[in-house]
């Protein structure tokens, strides 16, 4: 039974994953309703647009009645208060992710002590799985059949079309 509230799942996205999509199917499970953030981080160079980013997880999310994307500059504690919410959900993979969640968490509760961060692991399937990566696989891999491992369909289309840019 969906906990009562609004939780948000905050990151870039850049492209969505496997993984990203396994964390929002169960956090859609446990709150009423969640909303995906999609941030614009000003240190990184995007392979896709924001409005891209924002397409392509209303793509993969679709079947999710109780699930809402939207762009965000700023903040993710911010954005988190701005959607009437005090749940921020991060995904973490053993080992790589810990260390800079933990720090984010601490940061983020420096800046608002009401935000509760809810960490998923992500499922051994999906744990070694990272948009970095799959960036790298898909500048070499002209196989398709490798790259649907790691991303949704509406994914792999637009890796595709932007690598061949």
């Amino acid at each position: 039974m969906p906990h009562k509230s609004t939780a948000v799942y905050t990151g870039s996205f850049d492209p969505v994953t496997l993984g990203h999509l396994h964390i929002i199917q169960r956090a859609s499970a446990l709150f009423e309703n969640l909303v995906v953030g999609i941030g614009i981080n000003a240190d990184k160079r995007p392979m896709f647009s924001i409005e891209k980013r924002v397409e392509l997880v209303q793509k993969v999310t679709e079947p999710f009645e109780n699930v809402r994307v939207e762009p965000f500059d700023g903040l993710a504690v911010d954005f988190v208060r701005q959607q009437k919410s005090s749940l921020m959900i991060r995904g973490i993979r053993p080992l790589t992710d810990t260390a800079g969640e933990f720090t984010m968490m601490m940061a983020n509760r420096q800046l608002d002590d009401s935000i509760e961060t809810v960490f998923l692991m992500a499922d051994e399937r999906f744990s070694h799985v990272s948009s970095s990566l799959l960036k790298q696989i898909a500048a070499v891999s002209d196989s398709d059949q490798r790259l649907a491992k790691f991303v949704p369909p509406p994914v792999l289309d637009a890796l595709r079309q932007r690598m061949g840019e």
